[in-house]
C-alpha cells in the first residue's frame, strides 16, 4: 500500500512541478508587455463600437436575405429530406448565389 502511496505522491509532485513552471512562463510575458505603452481607452471604445457596428450590418444582411428566400419559396424550419435542392430553387428565384456578390 505504501507503494501506491508514494507512486501517487511522486505523480502529484511532478504534476505541480510542471504546471507550475508553466504558470510562470505565463507571468513573464505580462511583465515584458507592461513596458509598452497602454493604449488609449477611447480608441478601445471606439473599436468596439465599430465591431458592433459591423456585427448590426451583418446581421441586418444575413436576415435581409432569409427573408427574400422565405418570400421564394424556401422554409427553414421544414424537415426535409431534399434540404440543400429547396434552398438552392429559392436562390434561384431569388437571384441569390451561395458565393459573395459584387
Amino acid at each position: 500500500m505504501s507503494r501506491v502511496i508514494q507512486l501517487i505522491f511522486a505523480f502529484s509532485l511532478s504534476f505541480i512541478v510542471c504546471f507550475s513552471a508553466q504558470a510562470q512562463d505565463a507571468t513573464a510575458v505580462p511583465a515584458a508587455s507592461s513596458a509598452a505603452p497602454t493604449s488609449n481607452p477611447i480608441s478601445k471604445a471606439a473599436d468596439k463600437a465599430e465591431r458592433k457596428r459591423q456585427r448590426k450590418e451583418a446581421r441586418a444582411r444575413k436576415n435581409a436575405e432569409l427573408k427574400k428566400l422565405e418570400s421564394s419559396g424556401y422554409r427553414p424550419t421544414q424537415n426535409d429530406p431534399s434540404y440543400p435542392h429547396n434552398l438552392q430553387d429559392a436562390q434561384k428565384k431569388a437571384g441569390t448565389g451561395t458565393g459573395p456578390t459584387n
